[in-house]
């Protein structure tokens, strides 16, 4: 289209100088689309959408960051606590990054079962791995940022892969921390790359992926190249105008996408440790190693690999190749068909497996190693190879169906068999892995972790625990991240009679943090280790850990203080809260004092308190209710606000599905 077919005299003007309207005008009105995409096509659409939303949070966070390692963790705490809605700005973007994987692993699938790989789309297919592999590393870098513990420990465990390269691997190592250790250098040098190089590099990437894709066209479920079959004014037959068909289309997935994208981020932030990983609500600590050291969820099908091969060069080896080897999938398959669904039934399986084995591989790596899951993991890793390396026979072996001349409407599988199979790939990833063991979220010892249900809304029994942790916690342990005024506030307490009850220091201000006097050097010599913030440990611990361990003291008189805990042997910390509870006695099966945790089979108050068990359990249930509000201050913002976005998405759906609808009833 020329700059004259513009109606406004200021678009015509800018375009005769610059056709960049002219350019879109021809993307999106003049480029022929296949009119059978299904939705697995929204997919493209949607990492575009997600990458997007993680350029710009990522830019309004990083105002707010600072990338030091004295610093890092509690700048993102101040970002979640002091910016204006800064937890929503950090958990779209943590969360994007969970959900930009998800669409482009899916993405990839598509183009894996409709044959988008196949030619004249070689290049189109290797620039999308091309990008997955920088996704991998901005991710990675990004993950490092918060400073956490596994933030830490996750980069240790990946950066130390690359010194099993021979010979320079070590210098490697060290090029890449810029230190011997991971240390402030490395933090500002993975700051600057995710922020700013990598991201412009991924920019450029999906530029040239579109222009890529524009020039070969888009491929459809039947893989016939709608180029073949034209009109005689040259325009495909089974070809429609991107816009309006498909950009109403997207905009129906891109609802679809976003209620699910924010009931996660509203109402499940941290999706059980998967998306955000208890451990990183502890700072990092280069002399405390974590229990189990595992990659967020989007590396650990490759982690998975390496850690199934024993030796470590051969391992990172494996881990490498692993990653790089859909580059080679346009030159293994052999089949003649490009679309999947007019293959055989041992592709098929093929591919199902393929699929359920990816599925295996990412759980196995963020569990703890045992002998049953490394035999799983190497089980797994051997058929991951096998589908690619030996797809060159595997995959001309079937007997294949007649492929269409003309592009079809039918739209392949129907919701039922699409179901079917989800559900039978799901059986096929949960029976292994079952067979193999879970284990618990939370690990409470030696005794199993009592249920707990945190009630931010409960200000009764949010005052009830402040005033517990004033007196009984808050000389040893400080809340360094919470604001007195934020606390009064939050539990409608005003602020005089906040002041003058639960503040001990008349020279403290309430819009100070909640710190004590404590010297950290005599508290390590008093007990052992410094006592822990108690801000976020309800997050890093979980509530249910941490209600039955104060529940869990009984006498112990090999013990310094006299107590112990069957939550956590050998603690440091004397029963603080004795005078309340009493002190618990704890006895084996042959009714003599048990000597370890594991041994305790009964427990009874030898000396009872000042309260009865009953009312121990309810003011225990109040203090960890504190404990969880000011790990989250927010929380009951993030719900209500959430309630609000998912009811105006339902409806925008409606209106996106009816607009849609009324586009595509004329196309058949």
């Amino acid at each position: 289209m020329s700059a004259s077919n513009f109606s406004n005299p200021v678009v015509r003007w800018i375009d005769h100088r610059l056709p960049i309207f002219s350019f879109l005008e021809h993307e999106a009105n003049e480029y022929p689309t296949p009119k059978n995409l299904n939705y697995f096509w929204n997919f493209g659409s949607l990492a575009g959408i997600s990458l997007v939303i993680m350029i710009v949070t990522g830019i309004t966070l990083a105002m707010s960051y600072t990338a030091h390692v004295d610093y890092a963790f509690e700048s993102v705490e101040r970002i979640m606590r002091d910016v204006n809605h800064g937890w929503l700005l950090r958990y779209i973007h943590m969360n994007g990054a969970s959900f930009f994987f998800i669409v482009v692993f899916v993405h990839i699938f598509r183009g894996l079962y409709y044959g988008s790989y196949k030619a004249p789309r070689e290049l189109l297919w290797m620039l999308g791995v091309v990008i997955l592999l920088l996704m991998m590393a901005t991710a990675f870098m990004g993950y490092v940022l918060p400073w956490g513990q596994m933030s830490y420990w996750g980069a240790q465990v990946i950066i130390s892969l690359f010194g099993a390269i021979p010979v320079v691997g070590d210098d490697i190592v060290t090029w890449i921390r810029g230190d011997y250790l991971i240390s402030g250098i490395t933090l500002n040098r993975f700051f600057a790359l995710h922020v700013v190089a990598l991201p412009i590099v991924l920019l450029a990437l999906v530029v040239l992926h579109i222009l890529a894709l524009h020039e070969v066209g888009s491929n459809n479920p039947d893989g016939v190249e709608i180029k073949k079959n034209k009109d005689a004014n040259g325009v495909p037959l089974d070809g429609i105008r991107f816009h309006p068909y498909y950009s109403v289309h997207d905009v129906q997935g891109i609802a679809v996408f976003l209620f699910f994208f924010c009931a996660v981020i509203f109402f499940a932030p941290e999706m059980s440790g998967f998306f955000l990983e208890y451990a990183n609500f502890e700072e990092a600590n280069g002399l405390k190693t974590p229990e189990h050291i595992a990659p967020v969820w989007y590396f650990t099908p490759f982690y998975s690999v390496l850690r199934a091969v024993p030796d470590k060069f051969w391992g990172f080896v494996f881990f490498a190749i692993s990653v790089v080897i859909p580059f080679a999938l346009p030159w293994l398959d052999r089949n003649p068909v490009r679309s999947w669904r007019y293959r055989g039934m041992l592709n098929r399986i093929m591919l199902l497996v393929f699929v359920a084995t990816f599925i295996i591989l990412g759980v196995l790596g963020v569990k703890a190693p045992t002998p049953e899951r490394t035999l799983l993991a190497q089980i797994g890793t051997i058929f991951y190879f096998v589908f690619f390396l030996a797809m060159p026979w595997w995959s001309k072996m079937d007997r294949t169906k007649a492929e269409p001349d003309r592009v079809t409407m039918d739209g392949g599988m129907g919701f039922w068999q699409s179901l079917g199979t989800v559900l039978l790939v799901g059986a096929m990833a949960f029976l292994p892995l079952k067979v193999v063991g879970a284990e618990s979220a939370y690990d409470c010892g030696t005794v199993p972790c009592d249920a707990f249900e945190a009630d931010v809304t409960d200000q009764p029994s949010l005052q009830r625990g402040a005033a517990l942790y004033a007196n009984y916690c808050m000389g040893c342990h400080s809340l360094q991240y919470s604001r007195h005024n934020r606390v009064a506030r939050d539990l409608g307490i005003p602020e005089d009679l906040y002041k003058g009850n639960l503040v001990f220091d008349p020279e403290i201000k309430l819009g100070s943090l909640m710190t004590n006097s404590m010297d950290k050097g005599q508290a390590k010599i008093w007990f052992g280790a410094t006592p822990p913030d108690l801000t976020l440990i309800s997050r890093a611990r979980q509530p249910e850990w941490l209600y039955t361990y104060l529940r869990a003291f009984y006498r112990d008189d090999q013990r310094p203080y006299g107590v112990n805990n069957r939550v956590y042997p050998n603690v440091g910390m004397p029963h603080v809260l004795m005078e309340l509870q009493g002190l618990p006695a704890c006895f084996d099966e042959s009714g003599e004092a048990a000597i370890k945790a594991a041994d305790c089979k009964d427990v009874s108050v030898a000396a009872a308190g000042a309260m009865s068990p009953g009312q121990f359990d309810s003011a225990m249930y109040d203090l960890v209710n504190f404990l969880a509000y000011t790990a989250e201050p927010y929380k009951a913002d993030r719900l209500r606000i959430g309630t609000y976005v998912l009811l105006f998405l339902v409806v925008f759906f409606i209106f996106a599905w009816l607009l849609n609808r009324e586009y595509w009833k004329d196309v058949h």
